[in-house]
């Protein structure tokens, strides 16, 4: 699991000030007319409309994390995804839940993926989810919790990796992600974290395989 990086900022007064100059500067009102458009939700009071219980993959479940373990946004226009993290949970698939519906717990993947198959979608990909341990990767990045311990590879069933490869696969395909290794990491790979997730059993020439199968297939 990750570990919130003091994600929270004051974005909007820093773009706003920006903005505004370089509106200035260019003599342009279509610059910042443009530029508040894509931020007018972030004043204190407004909020983005959502439609309630919407996912980004078919196949899964809302279950809400908790508003402290994300940051509201809007990906990919202010933030460009370029890169999944795969995760493991250290725990079994409710406690991930529970954990990632708590406020104090700091910390959310976008989605979790059970030993079963089955999927939960906790924060939209358009938000930023505190799971990385690093806030440029947090912005960038959709994270993917799966069910188990590192040190046990019979806890990466096949329907789990199934699953898993077709959420990356449509993760992938609406970003225009490349299926590669630089951009499909672990958590290990984070600059700056502790982790060690998703270990040594995680079999990545056949999960890159089943996601380029998957997005194939879907393509």
């Amino acid at each position: 699991m990750g570990v919130r990086d003091k994600d929270a900022d004051r974005r909007l007064g820093r773009r706003a000030l920006l903005v505004g100059g370089a509106a200035a500067a260019v003599g342009s009102a279509v610059l910042a007319r443009d530029e508040l458009a894509r931020l007018w939700w972030r004043v204190p009071g407004v909020e983005k409309p959502r439609v309630e219980g919407a996912v980004d993959f078919r196949g899964a479940r809302w279950v809400a994390a908790s508003e402290a373990n994300f940051r509201w946004a809007d990906r990919p226009d202010d933030y460009g995804i370029d890169t999944v993290v795969v995760h493991v949970t250290q725990g079994d698939y409710a406690s991930a839940v529970r954990a990632f519906q708590d406020p104090e717990h700091q910390a959310a993947a976008h989605y979790i993926v059970g030993q079963d198959g089955r999927v939960a979608q906790m924060i939209r990909e358009l938000d930023v989810a505190y799971h990385a341990g690093n806030r440029a990767y947090n912005e960038r990045s959709i994270g993917i919790e799966h069910e188990g311990f590192v040190d046990r590879p019979q806890d990466f069933t096949d329907a789990m990796y199934t699953a898993s490869a077709r959420l990356t696969a449509g993760i992938c395909r609406r970003y225009g992600i490349p299926v590669d290794r630089e951009h499909i990491i672990g958590h290990v790979e984070v600059p700056g974290t502790d982790h060690t997730d998703p270990g040594e059993h995680w079999d990545w020439d056949r999960y890159l395989r089943l996601v380029r199968e998957a997005r194939t297939a879907s393509a």
